[in-house]
């Protein structure tokens, strides 16, 4: 019975109920996305590691040269790609013990980087940031959150504070050739080239 307990466990993931839980879904780039991950255990087992898994992908349509055999020669064709621009695996804790009807909370702050990229949604291209929570555990399947979306928006523009500009009275006078008005302290005019005399 211990033998095929031990095979079940290995093909099973621990019973847990694991959720993740924001103040807010909408955050900044630069500044920290800030929750907690809830851990409620249905059995004694050990965890490896409390992680979260924070994902900026960018998905776009794009021409792309591709080979077709009937008519034996590549034609542009336009297929979806997709990149993953930013990836994070922040660490909560490290090893720990759970026991039967324990719940615990972590306390996350991820930073979201300043030059990543914001959320949007357009005709041709997509760009989402998503996270979830991971309970590590050896020789199991780990218990894992449900994909959470994020909206990551662009910082707010710092106010342009002008340092004292300096107000310099200019005297025209014109030219003595062509009548242009100059500045008084040229001594060539710059519509005719004449020398200024006096």
């Amino acid at each position: 019975m211990g033998f095929l307990k031990k095979f079940t466990n290995r093909l099973t993931a621990p019973e847990a109920t694991v959720n993740l839980k924001f103040g807010s879904y909408c955050v900044a780039l630069g500044e920290n996305l800030s929750g907690s991950l809830n851990v409620c255990a249905g059995e004694d087992f050990d965890v490896t590691e409390v992680r979260c898994e924070l994902q900026c992908v960018e998905q776009a349509r794009v021409i792309k040269q591709v080979y077709d055999s009937e008519l034996r020669r590549t034609i542009p064709k336009e297929v979806e790609d997709s990149a993953v621009l930013f990836s994070a695996r922040p660490v909560l804790t490290g090893a720990t013990h759970m026991t039967k009807g324990e719940a615990r909370d972590f306390p996350l702050s991820i930073n979201l980087p300043a030059g990543g990229r914001p959320t949007c949604q357009g005709i041709d291209r997509k760009v989402t940031w998503t996270i979830k929570g991971v309970v590590a555990v050896d020789d199991r399947p780990d218990v894992v959150t449900k994909t959470a979306e994020i909206q990551a928006i662009a910082p707010a523009a710092q106010p342009v504070i002008r340092e004292k500009e300096i107000v310099r009275e200019v005297v025209m006078i014109p030219c003595r050739y062509c009548g242009t008005l100059m500045d008084q302290l040229v001594t060539v005019c710059p519509n005719c080239s004449g020398k200024r005399t006096g």
